[in-house]
């Protein structure tokens, strides 16, 4: 079987995910930016993607929480996203479009 670095990159993604999932759940979305933490698994250093995956550190704060509400309900199919935004409510979804907005007016 071949797995490309993006696989093995989207299962570490998907296993800090859950790590981070916990602890958020314990803080009550006390920090976005633990969140957001997950994002740059695959996306980037602050959604700055330096390969293949598609940067979102451009995405305004709807059209973020848009995109992961879509891929949350599985109206736009993926092949990872789906599966990481159907572990977030709407309140951290919400937070995460929050949170890269407000990197926008900063960089």
């Amino acid at each position: 079987m071949k797995t490309g670095r993006w696989t093995i990159a989207a299962l570490a993604g998907i296993a800090l995910l859950t790590v981070a999932r916990t602890s958020v759940a314990a803080a009550d979305i006390a920090s976005p930016a633990v969140l957001a933490g997950t994002c740059a698994n695959c996306h980037g250093p602050g959604g700055a993607s330096p390969g293949a995956m598609p940067s979102i550190d451009k995405l305004g704060a709807a059209e973020m929480t848009g995109k992961l509400k879509s891929f949350r309900s599985g109206e736009t199919p993926a092949t990872v996203m789906n599966r990481i935004a159907r572990g977030y409510t709407d309140a951290e979804i919400e937070a995460l479009g929050q949170y890269f907005a407000s990197r926008l007016t900063k960089n």
